[in-house]
């Protein structure tokens, strides 16, 4: 039997899924990061994790791994010698440092485009060009890559490769499927003292090159294992769910609420933190709200949550109308770092109350599905939900009554699961 590997490197640690052709899932495995550990360690830890992770698989089912493919946090970047060796600390997904380069992202940058933001890969790559034209050393390029793209290079050998979910936010054309030539111009600057390199793209789960000979002989894998591109983390758990066609979204009840729904057209919008990766001929677009788990919890125990929501008719409409935030600010449905939460009256009934918190971050979920099929996104037709709130039978169904379309059951909710989807999908 043939099998597929998935691996997903997200906040908190990595995650394995080992599948056959029909998706059926043979093992799992997880290594968590360090409590702390100083960014110098990071790469090392990314390493030591990977290889364990892929240790912990039975022999048997390695030896008989044919695909694998790798998902990383979207915008976690490092720049490489051309050894592959990381020459400064990564920047990870949520690093702002890159705030300091808006004015000159901004005059290089089309508008609404998702590399303007502090974060982004391409904010990243500015910062490290003002603040270490040093690294440039003997006059050899430096390379510019992706967490999941340097982890599929241990495993591969091949530096310098990416696929256009991980380059969107560096400034890669999904369109056009080539850099545009605001962002090469940038680059290739002869005023730039540091040589950058920017990866060779493809598209997610393109079969890349068949693992090193070392890789073959260290994890007991067939030399003819294949390492496919990768992509983001978020991307990954949208594939696990097993949404496939325009129309269907997948809603993340984690400790925020996130929206992500499948359209024929794309939808880029960044007054509202909206942006569209690409899914083959199709296009994955959503936002992300400030409301979610994180506020429920702020005021009741997982278990009080279970046991509460048992005891609430979803059919019944709440006369509570608040936004469910910790602090002031959102960025979707509504866009307004000044928005105050709204969780006032509170009534003395625990159930009241939580049946108000669940009905109102329900109506928000109904309005960012509204607004980006306002902004030309392809009507809504089902709902996968993923996350913590995705247990929460009660809280499903008055969603749905927002929503009027039918709730769906994901297949899977892991990520790795979803790149363990990419890695079979060529075979």
């Amino acid at each position: 039997m043939n099998f597929y590997i998935g691996i997903d490197f997200g906040t908190s640690g990595g995650r394995l899924v080992i599948t056959n052709i029909k998706g059926q899932i043979y093992g799992e495995a997880e290594t968590p990061f360090p409590a702390s550990s100083s960014p110098d360690e990071w790469p090392s830890i990314w390493k030591t994790t990977l290889f364990d992770l892929i240790a912990q698989i039975p022999l048997e089912l390695r030896r008989q791994t044919q695909a694998i493919a790798i998902d990383g946090t979207s915008a976690t970047a490092l720049l490489c010698d051309y050894q592959g060796k990381p020459i400064t600390s990564p920047l990870l997904y949520n690093d702002g440092r890159g705030a300091e380069m808006m004015a000159q992202l901004k005059a290089i940058a089309p508008a609404n485009h998702p590399v303007l933001s502090a974060t982004s890969s391409l904010a990243k790559l500015l910062w490290w060009e003002h603040h270490h034209s040093e690294l440039s050393i003997s006059f050899q390029p430096l390379y510019f890559l992706h967490q999941a793209d340097w982890l599929g290079f241990l495993l591969h050998g091949k530096l310098g490769i990416s696929d256009y979910h991980n380059t969107l936010k560096l400034g890669y054309d999904v369109i056009h499927l080539c850099y545009p030539s605001w962002l090469t111009n940038q680059v290739n600057c002869e005023s730039n003292r540091l040589k950058l390199k920017l990866p060779k793209v493809v598209a997610p789960g393109t079969p890349i090159s068949a693992i090193t000979s070392e890789i073959a002989e260290q994890f007991n894998l067939p030399k003819h294992c294949v390492v496919c591109a990768g992509t983001t983390d978020s991307i990954a758990a949208f594939l696990a769910s097993g949404a496939t066609s325009p129309g269907e979204a997948v809603t993340s009840l984690g400790s925020t609420l996130v929206l992500k729904l499948l359209s024929h057209t794309p939808v880029n919008n960044a007054r509202y933190g909206i942006y569209s990766h690409r899914l083959g001929n199709l296009w994955l677009t959503g936002g992300a709200s400030n409301t979610g788990g994180a506020v429920l919890r702020a005021f009741f125990t997982d278990e009080e949550l279970e046991t509460l929501s048992e005891q609430i008719n979803p059919n019944l409409s709440s006369p509570l109308d608040y936004y469910p935030l910790l602090k002031k600010g959102d960025r979707f449905p509504i866009n307004d770092p000044e928005l105050p939460p709204r969780l006032e009256p509170r009534p003395e009934n625990s159930v009241e109350f939580l049946h108000g918190l669940l009905e109102s971050i329900a109506r928000i979920e109904a309005q960012g599905y509204q607004l980006l099929q306002q902004l030309g996104a392809t009507p809504l037709t089902q709902v996968y939900t993923a996350g913590g709130g995705a247990k929460n039978q009660v809280w499903a169904r008055m969603r749905e009554r927002y929503l009027q379309v039918p709730m769906v059951k994901p297949i899977h909710t892991a990520a790795a699961y979803g790149a363990a989807r990419l890695a079979m999908q060529n075979r």
